[in-house]
């Protein structure tokens, strides 16, 4: 039997990277999934890559209105939540002296603001003994030099997990955090300003990482799979990293 069969699960930016790599590692498990993204035509050609059950629905995760749309598409359908994976997120460089208040609120209002509500809304929906995984990184443990306001959004996910794990135990639902380390996406390569600084950019990740090279989205997708399935039902709050040990060597 396949891992989420007759499951339903839904990822937050789930049109690139970590996040479609994981819809198509979910729905190849059986899952019928839900993904979501801001860009329609990103969402469409997302939703047309994916073999399996899947629906895309266009919200911007930091927008209450359009997660209620995706909880209402959801229950219209008659369905609940077994995985919730609050993925959506992203970052840009600015060191101490450039950061902005757009900056700062761009950056807290996707991850920090976005991953809160995204849980909280989901909560009628959410069965017991589901599984909510959130995607923190190694920049919360890692001071990364003109990452700092990025780094401090996703320390504040690592403390959601704990405290919701707790929360949410007497309902069974299991709060875990998946935090990358320099993983080959559109977002990596979206923080440098022209090919030859992405180059210089994932050179430089790789100097950093144990392993030696910088990680693929499968390997995220894989390990959510583990929070996401039966396979660990006696886990929650933890972090996992996936970091080529990076974060631990």
């Amino acid at each position: 039997m396949k891992a989420l069969e007759g499951k339903t699960a839904v990822i937050t930016g789930g049109t690139s990277g970590i996040g479609l790599a994981g819809a198509r590692r979910f729905a190849a498990e059986g899952a019928r999934v839900f993904i979501t993204g801001r860009r329609k035509d990103a969402l469409d050609d997302a939703v047309a890559g994916i073999d399996g059950t899947v629906t895309g629905v266009q919200v911007d995760s930091a927008d209450l209105a359009g997660l209620d749309r995706l909880y209402g598409t959801i229950r219209q359908q008659g369905l609940r939540i077994d995985v919730l994976w609050a993925n959506a997120g992203g970052g840009s460089f600015a060191t101490l002296e450039q950061v902005t208040e757009q900056h700062f609120d761009d950056t807290f209002g996707t991850n920090v603001r976005g991953t809160l509500f995204t849980v909280q809304k989901a909560l009628p929906l959410l069965n017991d003994g589901a599984s909510v995984i959130l995607t923190g990184s190694t920049a919360a443990t890692v001071g990364i030099e003109a990452f700092g306001v990025y780094g401090a959004s996703k320390a504040a996910i690592r403390s959601f997990a704990r405290t919701w794990a707790n929360e949410l135990r007497g309902r069974g639902i299991r709060v875990n955090t998946v935090s990358p380390g320099p993983i080959d996406t559109p977002g990596v390569t979206g923080l440098a300003a022209d090919d030859e600084e992405a180059v210089e950019l994932k050179r430089m990740f790789v100097s950093t990482v144990p392993l030696g090279r910088i990680g693929r989205p499968e390997e995220v997708a894989d390990v959510a799979l583990f929070l996401a399935s039966g396979q660990s039902t006696f886990v929650t709050g933890i972090e996992m990293f996936v970091d080529g040990g990076a974060n631990q060597v």
